[in-house]
């Protein structure tokens, strides 16, 4: 194969280049002198061309040389049928930050390099000790989302100053229907005030996560740049009760490629960011007007209200005040979620765990409704996280869907999601547990002796309810839930809220401060590979635990893979509600088991899918430690795990063993 002329030159450069940079011609004086005055035989006159390169070989010269130059063939468009195809946006890491490779990159679109080149002033990481080589340690992980791309870091160290040095390349494309591919000039540019969320999410030595800070960047001053380059150091602020306390800083830079032909001048830039936040604040402003005058006229309806959970702002995890309808959106799932009940098998296999509190030792609750990116980057929030995430997705399939507030058991708070058919049935989602309720009202004026239906619900009162478009509060006599009708027209039972009013400060691109709705992100694991892994290690573990025991170890392989259609079975059931495929599971069993021996198994679900954790917590149950234990005649063991991958590296793990032995009479 040939080069053209251009590439062979550029080649030459290169390695030109590269040998320059090696100081390679001194190290060539050195080995020639050396080899002339000691390798070379007194019967020799001269020194040819091959005992030179031995030598230059035997040295490492010729493999220090080669080792950092890389070469990869390129395959034309041509060849693979493709024709000016445009190359994705895409993630770079690269030995060098500061330095971006062009060749995925469109010469028709226009592209925002962001570099992160370093952190420092993390102060809560300054006494943590250098990591040793291959030791587990706690890092950081940078997310990022900019106009439905997302992208993440590789993770590093925690430390005071993390050596987080990552480049992402952004595309910067018009809104409009068939724009996405023209080159946005700089007036477009300005227009568009969609941030880059950035989310920094430390991981401990367990795998557990937390939320250090969530930032959205202004990325427009680079548009004044002569250079079409600017430098920034962005200050992250902590979240929650620290949202105004630092938690450290990041040193960036931006670039625009293919850099500008007209520049901006900062006052453009500054006026446009003025005009906006003007025009937010003013919208924010007449909203509250309307939900102060609004609320005083529910509470006017009757002396009861009062005492009702009707919530209509709420704190996210900056600690800025928002409407709750603005936590809702419709959000579409691709081909990663196939139905609503698959959507909520997906919320409820994400983490539960509640803002915390510094100090909370009073048993109070830190108020924190996190924005979704942050939410599906830590990989678990509170139950009003998993509700609104729930009633996006339920909205995105076409379901009259509403996040509900109100209380469980015990008065304490609550949120969980409600649809509306168009027969009138409403069904209640717990978002938590992937559960569905059918509601039926209590008649409060049946006879005594008239049959009632009997809730099955956990849910005692109800406030109000909202969702995109709309909030409705409950103004009926009773707030509990099983006296509530859902006849949301009916004015004297559900006080609304004007459409017009809450989309003027919640629906998409109404206001600068609303956070952009990021995509989902596809699952992670590969499914068979990390039950294959998973399987290896609970046997090992099983092998480990018995011969601490003293006991023998037998594996029956048939019987291990029968149990594959109860763990499929079991998933099934969680996302449909509907129980199949245990006749075979039995028969199959029956089978496998011979006459006079006794067959034991023992089902379990996990989050995760880290083997010694999963094995502690079988071991704490006695019908599963009397499996993995058993003693008798004949003893074959049994284990299978099956491992279903869900979006945003949420995960099902089914594991079951099972024993068969000898029955003694």
């Amino acid at each position: 194969m040939s080069l053209p002329p251009e590439k062979a030159s550029e080649l030459k450069q290169i390695i030109h280049n590269h040998l320059i940079k090696m100081n390679i011609h001194a190290k060539i004086r050195d080995v020639l002198a050396e080899t002339v005055r000691e390798d070379l035989d007194p019967g020799h006159s001269s020194l040819s061309e091959e005992d030179f390169l031995r030598a230059l070989q035997r040295r490492g010269i010729v493999d220090d040389v080669m080792k950092d130059l890389h070469f990869s063939k390129e395959v034309p468009d041509t060849e693979l049928g493709l024709q000016n195809t445009p190359k994705p946006a895409t993630h770079f890491i690269d030995k060098d930050p500061t330095k971006l490779k062009k060749t995925n990159m469109d010469p028709a679109r226009r592209y925002l390099y962001l570099q992160v080149l370093g952190g420092k002033a993390f102060l809560e990481h300054l006494q943590e000790p250098e990591p040793l080589p291959g030791q587990v340690c706690s890092t950081f992980t940078l997310y990022l989302h900019f106009r439905n791309q997302r992208f993440h870091s590789k993770p590093v160290p925690c430390a005071c100053e993390p050596d987080l040095q990552e480049g992402f390349l952004l595309e910067i494309h018009r809104e409009g229907l068939g724009d996405g591919s023209k080159m946005a000039d700089a007036t477009t540019m300005l227009s568009i005030c969609d941030p880059v969320h950035l989310v920094l999410i430390k991981r401990d030595t367990s795998s557990e996560t937390t939320l250090v800070s969530s930032y959205f960047l202004d990325w427009r001053t680079v548009l004044s740049s002569p250079s079409g380059k600017t430098s920034i150091a962005v200050e992250l602020l902590g979240v929650g009760s620290e949202c105004k306390v630092t938690a450290g800083v990041l040193n960036m830079s931006l670039d625009l490629y293919p850099p500008l032909s007209e520049i901006l001048s900062p006052d453009i830039i500054t006026t446009q960011q003025s005009l906006e936040r003007q025009k937010t604040a003013e919208k924010e402003r007449l909203f509250l007007v309307y939900a102060k005058q609004w609320w005083r006229e529910f509470l006017e309806i009757r002396q009861a209200n009062q005492s009702k959970l009707v919530k209509i702002f709420a704190q996210d995890e900056n600690g800025v005040n928002r409407p709750v309808c603005s936590y809702v959106r419709v959000l579409r799932a691709g081909r990663l979620l196939e139905s609503p009940r698959q959507a909520a098998r997906f919320v409820s296999l994400l983490g539960l765990e509640k803002a915390p509190v510094v100090g909370g030792g009073g048993g109070g609750k830190q108020e924190q409704w996190c924005s979704l990116l942050a939410f599906l980057c830590r990989n678990k929030g509170d139950c009003e996280d998993h509700a609104t995430l729930l009633c996006s997705l339920l909205l995105g399939f076409g379901l009259d869907a509403y996040v509900c507030v109100g209380t469980k058991p015990k008065s304490l708070a609550h949120t969980w999601v409600m649809t509306r058919g168009t027969d009138s049935t409403i069904t209640f989602w717990e978002s938590l547990t992937a559960h569905r309720y059918l509601h039926q009202a209590i008649d409060p004026d049946a006879p005594p002796l008239a049959p009632q239906p009997r809730p099955s619900y956990p849910y005692r009162t109800i406030g109000c309810v909202f969702n995109h478009r709309s909030f409705l509060a409950n103004c009926q006599p009773s707030d509990a839930v099983e006296l509530c009708s859902f006849d949301f027209h009916n004015q004297s039972q559900w006080k609304a809220m004007s459409e017009e009013a809450v989309g003027s400060v919640c629906s998409p691109g109404s206001t600068t401060s609303l956070p952009p709705l990021p995509p989902l992100c596809g699952p992670s694991l590969e499914p068979s590979a990390a039950s294959n892994q998973l399987e290896l290690e609970l046997r090992y573990l099983v092998v480990e635990h018995r011969k601490d025991l003293g006991l023998a170890t037998v594996w029956d392989d048939h019987l291990s893979y029968v149990l594959s259609s109860a763990l499929a079975a079991y998933e099934l059931e969680r996302c449909t509600g509907t129980s199949c495929g245990n006749e075979e599971f039995q028969d199959a069993v029956r089978r496998a088991v011979p006459d006079g021996h006794t067959f034991k198994g023992f089902p379990i679900h996990f989050l995760h899918h880290n083997a010694r954790r999963a094995f502690a917590t079988c071991l704490r149950s006695p019908f599963c430690d009397e499996i993995v234990c058993c003693r008798g005649d004949h003893v074959r063991l049994a284990v299978r795990v099956r491992v279903f991958a869900y979006p945003e590296s949420a995960c099902a793990v089914w594991v079951m063993f099972a024993c068969k032995y000898r029955s003694v009479l």
